[in-house]
């Protein structure tokens, strides 16, 4: 219903007695006339808000409020336009009216800053308070980069000389993998794009598990069926990367919905790059997750470049964390090359997410260094300049090492010896996983259905027909 309000407060009056669609109100407020959350920020140490253990989040109440939907309402009369004293109790909130037509800036003009702990020498920044982290998980978390490091350059080259079929690195994002894992527990449940290999390495995930799900051998636990890099271990709580992008996203949050029916203390941590943030899998997650106030953490890993696409021709708002408030969703951004700062965000969202039920969106800012994947050039549409100074003077690897080493607990000498070591078992598993027997090709016809269902009994029929005829055609270490 349509209806016109003047500024006669008499008038409103009448309509409120005639029409019984107006209440005069008695009490004044001269701030908002909505019940909006302020701004979620992180607060620290010399905030009241800090919790002596982390970083926390501050921030108001959970919804809109409104205690009658529909009910239009008059407020006292101030200086200001008469017309801003009206508002409507409308579903999901209060909302005042206005005389004046203003259409909400499509930008603030100041980009969201982002958070950091180590500056690009390896050193605290002076002022930073964080929640430090001990030698023990200081080095393992170090010594998992530098093994993630060597990993992918074995297993690209391996590609590169015909032994596996693709590959994809995460080089200049190891500080998002193991510094995000290192901040979890292990009963969290994780659903990765396929750049996270470094989770599922802190969790326990051995290199000869590695090079067997790239080799797609006997011991794969996914039978042969995936492309390499798409890992999953059940024993873990790590989903099977699946290739689509952002198709993860939805299902972290029916994820996350199931542990709040469960009331477990643990939440679902999803990851996704910049470029999955474009498809709407990515809205639909964070409607979903913010309306059911699910314990998911959403972290987007901006690496500037969804293949060849770069993020100025992707969106125009300022970035990622921008978007989470757009859903009602806490929302931070963070140096994703640095390790510390990672470590704490995921922490303090961790902590939040679940004691809150809530969930929270991070954007780490990292780049991507390495080619998108073995079937990319990226010198074609990006500098090489640029890709090199990213991967010398924004190392993550060596920024993360000079704090360590500046702690006393990493040496040369045992950098050395490390490197050395992983490298000698990263061979041996790759010889491993070569030798070991492909999968039976019948596993292509299981696992999907109880009793297979007639077509694919005669499919697979028709293909060992087809092999029989024509072997020349198919890989003879492959068991029929």
């Amino acid at each position: 219903m349509a209806f016109w309000l003047s500024k006669s407060r008499s008038i409103s009056s009448l309509l409120g007695k005639r029409i019984g669609l107006l209440t005069i109100l008695h009490e004044r407020n001269k701030g908002s006339f909505l019940h909006s959350r302020r701004d979620a920020v992180f607060r620290y140490k010399n905030s009241p808000e800090f919790s002596t253990k982390s970083a926390t989040f501050s921030a108001t109440g959970r919804r809109f409020k409104s205690s009658k939907t529909g009910e239009q309402v008059e407020l006292p009369s101030s200086d200001e336009d008469d017309d801003e004293n009206q508002a409507v109790d409308f579903p999901g909130g209060r909302v005042a009216f206005t005389s004046r037509m203003n259409f909400t800036s499509e930008s603030s003009g100041k980009r969201i800053p982002c958070f950091r702990v180590l500056d690009d020498n390896g050193y605290p920044i002076a002022g930073s308070i964080f929640e430090q982290v001990n030698k023990e998980i200081a080095v393992r978390m170090y010594s998992g980069m530098v093994t993630l490091q060597i990993m992918d350059t074995i297993l690209y080259e391996t590609q590169r000389q015909g032994r596996i079929s693709f590959y994809l690195t995460s080089t200049g994002e190891e500080a998002i993998n193991l510094a995000s894992a290192a901040a979890l527990s292990p009963d969290d449940v994780v659903l990765p794009q396929y750049r996270e290999p470094g989770v599922l390495l802190w969790r326990g995930f051995t290199l000869q598990e590695f090079a067997n799900q790239c080799f797609g051998n006997e011991a794969d636990y996914g039978k042969g069926r995936q492309m390499p890099i798409h890992y999953g271990s059940q024993k873990h709580n790590y989903f099977t990367v699946s290739s689509p992008i952002a198709t993860q996203l939805p299902q972290a949050a029916g994820v996350a919905y199931s542990l709040k029916m469960d009331k477990k203390d643990a939440c679902v941590v999803t990851y996704m790059g910049d470029g999955g943030t474009s498809e709407g899998d990515f809205h639909a997650a964070l409607n979903f997750a913010a309306v059911t106030e699910v314990p998911v953490i959403f972290i987007c890993r901006n690496n500037g470049w969804a293949i060849s696409t770069p993020i100025t021709e992707q969106f125009r708002s300022d970035g990622v964390v921008v978007r989470g408030q757009a859903y009602g969703i806490r929302s931070i951004r963070v140096d994703g090359n640095d390790a510390l700062a990672v470590y704490n965000s995921v922490r303090t969202a961790r902590q939040t997410a679940i004691n809150e039920q809530r969930p929270i969106l991070i954007e780490a800012l990292t780049y991507r260094v390495g080619h998108h994947s073995t079937s990319d050039d990226s010198t074609k549409y990006r500098a090489v300049d640029e890709i090199e100074h990213w991967k010398t003077a924004q190392n993550p690897v060596a920024r993360f090492r000079k704090w360590v080493q500046g702690n006393g607990w990493w040496t040369d000498e045992y950098e050395s010896e490390f490197r050395s070591n992983i490298r000698k078992q990263l061979m041996e598993a790759i010889q491993l996983a070569a030798r070991k027997e492909k999968p039976p090709i019948a596993n292509l016809f299981t696992d999907v259905y109880e009793e297979n269902a007639p077509n694919l009994v005669e499919q697979e029929r028709s293909l060992g027909e087809t092999i029989k005829k024509h072997p020349q055609d198919y890989p003879s270490d492959v068991p029929l």
